[in-house]
């Protein structure tokens, strides 16, 4: 991770909490990675990430009651809004950096922008992402607070998800990295809570978390699954 990525991912940050924006998403996506390392500080745990994407879930209904203009807010940062698909998702575009909006897919889902008028972008609706706002902690960051996925949602997630990309290098990398967290999480002494939060997922999600621990045959994790 590159020391001016990093610190411009902090700048961002800085600005969505000043307007207190923060208090009402979630970070998802790789960018969690080394924002974990706080609460991994005494289990092993590498937090490098090689990624342009920042990943923000709006919960639906969303309760962000301030109306603040994102792309106007990092524009004298460098960044610029571009259109990601035909559907014309709002993403905000940067050298170092992408920024998206994300809410999570409900009934039979669609394939349209879902408007984010308070906030001047709109965001993609996928599937899975409840699972991810269910179980959160609070991390700070300089002055401020960060809201995260657990570590266990967003590993057992990863190993949901990475079955359906496309892309085999970076299905390998989201499993990779989610080993790697199950396993710092075991260092850590909560293998309980990773029992726990695969207990809560519906068994068709179980099944496809085991599938693909079962591929990297990753014995002590499947045995605390068990």
């Amino acid at each position: 991770m590159e020391k001016k990525q990093y610190e411009l991912c902090l700048e961002v940050l800085r600005r969505l909490s000043k307007d207190r924006i923060l208090d009402n998403i979630v970070l998802i996506g790789s960018w969690c990675i080394p924002f974990y390392k706080e609460y991994f500080a005494k289990a092993k745990y590498i937090h490098s990430i090689k990624t342009r994407d920042i990943d923000f879930l709006i919960p639906v209904p969303s309760r962000i009651q301030k109306k603040v203009d994102i792309p106007k807010l990092v524009k004298d940062l460098g960044f610029v809004i571009g259109f990601k698909g035909p559907q014309g998702y709002i993403r905000l575009e940067h050298p170092k950096l992408f920024i998206e909006f994300l809410v999570p897919e409900k009934g039979k889902g669609t394939d349209k922008p879902y408007p984010l008028p308070k906030l001047g972008v709109n965001a993609v609706a996928l599937r899975f992402l409840n699972f991810l706002s269910e179980n959160i902690i609070k991390v700070k960051v300089e002055d401020f607070y960060l809201t995260l996925p657990h570590p266990a949602n967003f590993a057992l997630h990863k190993l949901i998800v990475f079955q359906r990309r496309i892309e085999k290098d970076r299905a390998i990398k989201d499993r990779n990295i989610a080993i790697s967290i199950l396993q710092a999480l075991i260092d850590k002494g909560e293998g309980n809570i990773i029992n726990k939060v695969f207990g809560s997922v519906p068994q068709k999600w179980q099944k496809r978390i085991v599938k693909g621990l079962e591929e990297t045959k990753e014995k002590a994790i499947l045995d605390i699954l068990k």
